[in-house]
């Protein structure tokens, strides 16, 4: 009998997550500077430390960590999203892989962390484990991750694609996979790794206007599956009537969204 395969959500988060690099790089990340920012001043991320984002995207916050003077490394499904951080960061060490399978030796990082990606993980444990493997010793690990969705507006803007995707089944990846903290202390102990705080960091979506904001939405991996299904018209018809609620009398506007990170240590 052949050995039972292990999870992996590389291919399939590649190919949804890198559909629209660009669009997602250019409007979506640069929202979450001060989250990233919060978390690196927390982590105590200092020049010469080598640094590893586990899913990095398109490496907005890989490029504020070498401006903080640290040798970046990361790791995305999406290679369009590399290609996007390796212009951002030309001396960062940018691979494709899998969360589950961090292709790079024991004990290699001073710090260590999850920007809203250890919740798409078949197997959070494992990533997670994997993430504890590759730090060193006593290094900072951040696992970070949008924080619980009740009366969260950006929940509310998120879940307007619920009708054009099929059901989740219980325990299926996802957005707020993670966002109980009970669970994702548990989690980070079953990893072996040891929690010491949970921060909860507030972070806006901001668009300028209704064409900013639905190219930054329609970026992200489950508005690609979604349009797949249903038609990049629905997509947007779904969002145009869910983003009403938050428009400003200038056109712009304003969804309020709340990120939670758990540092531990390996």
């Amino acid at each position: 009998m052949s050995p039972t395969p292990k999870p992996r959500t590389g291919v399939e988060h590649g190919r949804f997550w890198g559909a629209r690099a660009r669009d997602w790089a250019n409007t979506v990340e640069p929202m979450m500077r001060s989250v990233y920012e919060t978390v690196f001043a927390r982590v105590g991320l200092a020049p010469g430390m080598d640094y590893l984002d586990v899913g990095c995207g398109a490496g907005f916050a890989a490029s504020l960590a070498a401006g903080r003077g640290a040798r970046v490394s990361g790791l995305d499904a999406a290679e369009s999203m590399l290609a996007v951080a390796r212009e951002r960061v030309p001396a960062g060490d940018f691979r494709v892989g899998d969360i589950e399978e961090l292709p790079f030796p024991d004990h290699a990082f001073d710090r260590v962390t999850g920007f809203n990606s250890f919740q798409f993980a078949a197997n959070p444990q494992t990533a997670l484990a994997q993430a504890r493997r590759v730090a060193k010793p006593a290094a900072m690990v951040a696992i970070v991750t949008w924080a619980r969705p009740e009366g969260m507006e950006a929940a509310l803007l998120l879940s307007a694609l619920k009708p054009l995707l099929p059901p989740m089944p219980p325990g299926a990846p996802g957005p707020f996979a993670l966002s109980d903290d009970a669970m994702l202390r548990e989690l980070a102990r079953s990893a072996d790794l040891t929690p010491i705080e949970t921060i909860d960091l507030d972070a806006p979506m901001n668009y300028r206007d209704r064409d900013t904001a639905l190219r930054g939405l329609r970026s992200a991996g489950g508005s690609v599956k979604a349009a797949e299904l249903a038609g990049s018209e629905a997509v947007d018809r779904a969002f145009s009537a869910a983003l009403e609620p938050y428009r400003r009398p200038d056109g712009s506007y304003r969804v309020g969204a709340r990120f939670r990170c758990l540092l531990t240590r390996a």
